[in-house]
Formats: structure tokens, C-alpha cells, sequence
């Protein structure tokens, strides 16, 4: 487990009402943290390239990982 100080960790904007069952994001060195806030701080940190993490959040707002979508999209989908 990875612990790191002084980070300021932000909560999902989709995560109100949902018990505090959420993901949290920190930007460091260039990288973007993920952790579960269940852990309480304690749990694991995955770590993404800032590219990276920005095409994922993209397809998410644009619904490429919603249940029955198939991917990759059919041409012109």
C-alpha cells in the first residue's frame, strides 16, 4: 500500500448520495492517483499517465463504458 502526505485528494462529482462509496483523484509528478475512498487512505493508489487518465474521463462523458455498449463502436457508431 502506498501512502503519500499532503496530497489533495478530490471526490468524484458522480459520487453524492451514494453512501461515500467513491473514487478519489490527486494529481503527483505528473500522474494521476486513484484511490477508493472505502480505504480510507489505506488502500491501494493506482496511478495513470495525465494523457491517459484524461481520454479514459473523455469516454466516460461520452458513455463508451456504459453496460450494453458494444466496443470498440461499429464504423460511424
Amino acid at each position: 500500500m502506498e501512502h503519500i502526505e499532503g496530497l489533495n485528494w478530490r471526490m468524484s462529482s458522480y459520487s453524492g448520495g451514494n453512501g461515500g462509496a467513491c473514487v478519489q483523484v490527486a494529481g503527483h509528478d505528473g500522474m494521476v492517483l486513484v484511490r477508493d475512498s472505502k480505504d480510507h487512505g489505506g488502500g491501494h493508489v493506482h496511478r495513470f499517465p495525465a494523457a491517459g487518465w484524461r481520454v479514459f474521463v473523455a469516454g466516460v462523458r461520452d458513455g463508451k463504458f456504459d453496460q450494453g455498449r458494444t466496443w470498440p463502436p461499429a464504423v460511424g457508431g
